[in-house]
């Protein structure tokens, strides 16, 4: 059973990851675009660069095994910048917040299988 429990932990977690590096990809890759996202949430622009750096960190945190405190830190910080991410999208009601749902789910998937599987 708890083979399968590790198998789900890592296609949750790969696809959770998956969504924060593409959502990186798009702040350097696409910066003009995701500014006039950034400007119609009411957000700074100069969020974009630094939001995309520690995306990139809170990743190879949760991906690497490191520490498991830092791993716990990179779990809580997702999970905040997407439920905010959600409430941002939800509030001007331009019907983007469906990303985020998903990354909800994900995220807490995997960190409940991690916990139960000892990751």
């Amino acid at each position: 059973m708890t083979k399968y429990f590790k198998i789900a932990y890592w296609v949750f977690t790969v696809l959770f990851c998956a969504i924060m590096l593409y959502s990186a990809n798009m702040y350097f890759y696409h910066y003009e675009m995701v500014k006039s996202f950034f400007e119609s949430l009411g957000y700074p622009s100069y969020l974009i660069y630094p939001l995309a750096i520690l995306k990139i960190i809170g990743v190879i945190t949760i991906l690497s095994n490191f520490n498991k405190t830092l791993r716990e830190w990179a779990y809580a910080a997702f999970f905040f910048e997407v439920v905010l991410a959600f409430f941002a999208h939800y509030m001007v009601k331009d019907g983007a917040q469906d990303t985020a749902v998903v990354a909800i789910i994900l995220l807490l998937i995997s960190y409940l299988l991690g916990k139960k599987t000892g990751k």
